[in-house]
């Protein structure tokens, strides 16, 4: 009987949660009424606050949700030097959007949450430069710069995944991703090498 209602609930957070990805892709949250949002799940507004109090309340219960899956995802991939063995940590950071493709997709776009963006970027903020500490001790006020053009591009590079009719696979994105950073943070690296060595032999 337990698993039956577990069941149940599942299904009824999905729905909820679907309706509100779709309702988020036409309007803000400020916009959405419980009612048409059980109305686009067709459950009722008593099944509704079962599980949650209001649509600000269902928002952030999603969004803590997605915060916990990737701040274990970090735990899961202690800092390291920026590698080939990095790779499976991006790659399953685009497991968990294609995951949640549908409510990511709507959170990062128009009519999202700006707020839950800068809580992502600040949580793989803190991951990445501590990484960096550990590849680059020596260049880190200058790879902070290239971090930052980085993770821009990331963002709009898994904005585009996300919000498009695009086949390409959570490890694909991952290769992308993986070879754009590598290129951009050796990149800045090797450049800094080259402007030190020629103030040397000038000097």
């Amino acid at each position: 009987m337990a698993k039956e209602t577990d069941r149940r609930v599942r299904k009824t957070r999905a729905l909820l949660r679907r309706s509100l990805a779709e309702l988020l892709c036409e309007k803000s949250i400020r916009e959405i009424t419980v009612k048409e949002l059980v109305e686009r799940a067709d459950i009722s507004r008593s099944t509704f606050y079962l599980h949650y109090s209001d649509v600000y309340d269902m928002m952030e219960k999603i969004e803590n949700g997605l915060v916990d899956d990737i701040e274990k995802l970090i735990e899961a991939h202690p800092v390291s030097p920026f590698n080939e063995k990095s790779f499976p940590f991006i790659e399953d950071i685009f497991v968990i959007l294609a995951e949640n493709r549908d409510i990511c997709a709507a959170l990062l776009g128009p009519h999202g949450d700006i707020s839950f963006l800068h809580r992502i970027e600040g949580i793989i903020s803190d991951h990445c430069l501590n990484v960096l500490k550990v590849t680059f001790p020596d260049q880190l006020e200058d790879l902070k710069y290239s971090y930052s053009f980085c993770l821009s591009g990331c963002i709009g590079l898994t904005k585009t995944w996300l919000n498009g009719q695009y086949e390409e696979t959570p490890r694909h994105m991952a290769e992308i991703t993986f070879r754009l950073i590598m290129n951009a943070l050796h990149g800045s690296a090797h450049v800094r090498c080259q402007v030190i060595l020629r103030i040397s032999c000038t000097a």
